[in-house]
C-alpha cells in the first residue's frame, strides 16, 4: 500500500494561530504527523491551512521546506493578493487556495468565480471548498464552469450527496477525508463517487482531526481497501491525488 495524504494540518505555535468560533487547536508539528502516520507509507501529501491560521504563510512555507518536494500546500489568501505573491508561494510548493465556507474563512464565497479563475491562470492552482454539499445548489452554476475544484470531507452530509455527485460527474474532485466528522453512509458515498468518476476520490488523514467527533484511525484506510479492488484502492489512496497536485 502506498498513500498520498491529500489533507492534513500542521499547527506550529511559532507562527500566528487564533481562535476560530471559540476554538484554538493544540500544537501539531511535523514530528507529530510523522509519528502518527508511520504505518501508512506516506509518499507525499497536501498541507492544508486551517481557519485558525488565517492568512499566515510563514508556517506553510516552513513546513513545505521541512517535508520536501513530494508535499504541497493549500493556503488561504485574500482575493486581492498580488500576482507576485501567488508566484512566490507556487515556488514554495503551494498548489491550491481554500475557501473555508464551513468555518467562516478569510474570503467570501462571492469571490469564488473570480479568484478560482485567477489563481488557475497565474499558477495552475485549483480551488478547495470546505462546505456542506447541501449548499452546492447555491453555487452549482459557478463550480460547473471552473477549471479545477475539489471539496473536502466527502461534502459532509447525506443530504448533500446527490448535489455532490452531479458536480463530480462534471469533474469536481472529492477528498475522502474526515470520516469522523461526516454525517454519511460512508460505504455508499465512497462507492457512489467512485462509480461516477473513478478519478475523483482523494484520500487524506485529516490529522490532527481538529474538532472532529472522532480522529482519523487506520481502520479508515482499511475500509477503502475492503470496499474496492486493489487497482481502485490505489487510485483513491495514492494516484488520484498525486496527479491532481502535480498539475
Amino acid at each position: 500500500m502506498r498513500t498520498f495524504d491529500a489533507h492534513f494540518h500542521i499547527i506550529d505555535f511559532d507562527f500566528p494561530v487564533a481562535k476560530n468560533q471559540g476554538y484554538l487547536p493544540p500544537e501539531y508539528l511535523v514530528v507529530d504527523y510523522e509519528k502518527d502516520t508511520g504505518a501508512l507509507n506516506v509518499l507525499g501529501g497536501a498541507i492544508v491551512s486551517g481557519s485558525f491560521q488565517g492568512l499566515d504563510q510563514g508556517y506553510l512555507v516552513k513546513t513545505l521546506q521541512q517535508m520536501g518536494p513530494a508535499f504541497y500546500g493549500v493556503t488561504q489568501l485574500p482575493f486581492n493578493v498580488t500576482d507576485e505573491e501567488i508566484v512566490r508561494l507556487h515556488h514554495h510548493g503551494v498548489r491550491a487556495v481554500r475557501f473555508n465556507i464551513r468555518r467562516g474563512g478569510p474570503e467570501d464565497i462571492s469571490r469564488l468565480d473570480y479568484f478560482a479563475r485567477r489563481v488557475y491562470e497565474i499558477a495552475g492552482w485549483h480551488c478547495e471548498l470546505y462546505m456542506d454539499a447541501a449548499r452546492l445548489p447555491e453555487i452549482e452554476s459557478t463550480i460547473a464552469k471552473l477549471p479545477a475544484v475539489s471539496i473536502d470531507h466527502l461534502g459532509l452530509s447525506e443530504e448533500g450527496l446527490p448535489y455532490l455527485l452531479k458536480l463530480v460527474d462534471k469533474g469536481m474532485r472529492v477528498k475522502a477525508t474526515g470520516f469522523g466528522r461526516v454525517d454519511l453512509n460512508l460505504g455508499n458515498a465512497l462507492a457512489s463517487i467512485y462509480n461516477t468518476n473513478p478519478d475523483a476520490l482523494m484520500f487524506g488523514t485529516d490529522l490532527p482531526s481538529t474538532r472532529a467527533e472522532r480522529p482519523f484511525k487506520y481502520a479508515d484506510v482499511k475500509m477503502i481497501q475492503e470496499l474496492f479492488d486493489e487497482k481502485a484502492a490505489d487510485k483513491i489512496l495514492y494516484s488520484n491525488a498525486r496527479q491532481w497536485y502535480l498539475k
